[in-house]
């Protein structure tokens, strides 16, 4: 049976800062409706990664696909034409707006008024944003029109991610999306993702909190030191394993599609370039 496609594809990526390798060789891929979980301790190369994908940082080695088709990604406006968004734990939100101003901030809707005065299209806004809430987030925000800043952090959140919707996402990046959630909310979150699983969006979750991240994802990548060191499916790792990866104390579990790597070739894959095999 043939495998899935992959809707992102990253392979070899190298990202130095002067003497510092932040990314060393890393690989990552994941396929529409697939929801990945990205770990590892501060300073493990995660938020270089993420930036790689968004265009932020150029890379300083390794190919990236989309869809299979090699592309350059070098700037946030190159990811959002691939269709690439990222929500940061400090939502990219105007307070004193209300939900739909910011679910369409910068794609706003207009209207003609006497044939040639263009005006903004609040009613259109406001239904278009209340059906993509309700329909695809399972939010009922009719009749919301308080300012932003008077919600809770995971509405706030729901609005951010019907603004990536109405973007037409095909990758939804959220970093630490439950770090400050209270327990209904983490359980609306993952709710949420579940959502966009479904309606074929793939989704990267940056989290520090296992716990979630067991939670929701399909497959757990862990990264230490700038090496990807675990690349598994959740059904075949355990917590005390993932911790064990971070630290250390594991060195590496990698599983491909056709299952998992031998040591012994990853090892002659890292001796072949000269370089030394871990640090």
């Amino acid at each position: 049976m043939a495998s899935p496609p992959v809707l992102l594809e990253l392979s070899g990526i190298t990202k130095r800062f002067g003497g510092v390798r932040a990314l060393d060789d890393v690989d990552f891929a994941i396929e529409p409706g697939e929801v990945v979980a990205l770990v590892g301790e501060n300073g493990a190369g995660k938020s270089t990664l993420i930036k790689v994908i968004t265009g932020i940082y150029p890379p300083d080695g390794g190919t990236i696909r989309y869809r299979g088709e090699p592309v350059e990604i070098r700037s946030r406006r190159d990811s959002q034409q691939l269709g690439i968004e990222v929500l940061y734990q400090e939502l990219s939100l105007v307070g004193v707006m209300n939900a739909y101003q910011n679910v369409f901030l910068g794609k706003e809707l207009t209207k003609r008024y006497l044939g040639f005065i263009e005006l903004l299209d609040n009613e259109r806004m406001r239904i278009e944003a209340e059906r993509i809430l309700l329909e695809q987030l399972g939010m009922d925000f009719k009749g919301r029109w308080e300012p932003i800043f008077l919600m809770s952090g995971g509405q706030q959140q729901a609005i951010a991610l019907a603004r990536a919707i109405y973007a037409e996402a095909s990758l939804v990046i959220l970093d630490e999306p439950m770090a400050s959630l209270g327990v209904e909310e983490v359980e609306r979150t993952i709710a949420i993702i579940q959502r966009l699983r479904g309606a074929g969006v793939a989704v990267i979750v940056i989290s520090h909190n296992l716990e979630h991240v067991f939670a929701v994802a399909d497959r757990l990548v862990v990264v230490r030191r700038g090496r990807k060191v675990g690349d598994v499916p959740k059904d075949q790792i355990t917590p005390e394993e993932a911790i064990a990866l971070m630290v250390g104390r594991l060195q590496e579990k990698l599983v491909t599609r056709e299952g998992p790597v031998p040591a012994s070739s990853r090892e002659e894959a890292h001796r072949g370039d000269g370089r030394p095999e871990s640090r």
